[in-house]
């Protein structure tokens, strides 16, 4: 499967936010932290940031939705244009009427689980997702170093996909660098969220090194 690098936004220099989004144009995709403060000790942005960041760019915008209520709002994502629209496990009440309405509104669905959420919760709805993504890190802030529990679970993922035959994104998000991109790949991993390695640096380089290490690998 065709490795991505998805830069997450939320590490990016806010007070030059439209710069910044012109810096990572050699990404696959933006990531967009969406956060409430209930379902996760954090605020950052809604849905008229998202709509401003997809006429911003011409890049595909993977919603990240850490909110309350994801069965009322993730539609809202995806018909504001975002092309990937996940939501948590943990919070969904309706996971598979919320993933087909996004769908509906031309988007993919996406299912995210926190870290200590095992895999197994989605034995029974992985077909009706396009992509898993799995935190590394406590949701809610930036910054944090990676989960080292979460390589066996990214690699149970893929084997669970393997084996139903599908073609379903691991997305890996939180605390990913250089140092660690070569065995989450390893373990099963193709979609990489990165914030503060590419941030804290020249983004374009930064986004080169970790293509070019997790091609490698691949």
């Amino acid at each position: 499967m065709k490795i991505k690098i998805y830069p997450s936004v939320l590490n990016c220099d806010q007070m030059h936010f439209a710069d910044q989004l012109n810096a990572i144009d050699s990404a696959d995709g933006v990531h967009l932290d969406i956060m409430d403060n209930h379902f996760v000790p954090n605020l950052t942005w809604g849905l008229p940031t998202a709509q401003a960041v997809v006429k911003s760019t011409t890049l595909p915008v993977d919603a990240h939705l850490m909110i309350d209520n994801p069965d009322r709002w993730a539609p809202e994502y995806a018909k504001a244009g975002c092309s990937i629209v996940s939501f948590h496990f943990e919070a969904a009440k309706a996971p598979l009427r919320t993933a087909e309405a996004i769908r509906e509104l031309g988007a993919k669905p996406g299912i995210a689980l926190n870290p200590a959420t095992p895999v197994s919760v989605l034995a029974d709805i992985l077909p009706r997702f396009d992509q898993v993504l799995l935190m590394s890190v406590e949701p809610g802030f930036g910054g944090q170093g990676f989960i080292p529990e979460v390589y066996p679970k990214i690699k149970r993922l893929r084997k669970m996909i393997e084996e139903a035959r599908l073609s379903t994104d691991i997305e890996v998000d939180g605390g990913i660098s250089d140092k660690n991109i070569a065995k989450v790949v390893e373990a099963g991993a193709n979609v990489i969220v990165a914030g503060s390695f590419v941030f804290k640096r020249e983004p374009a380089r930064a986004i080169a090194k970790l293509h070019e290490i997790a091609v490698g690998v691949r």
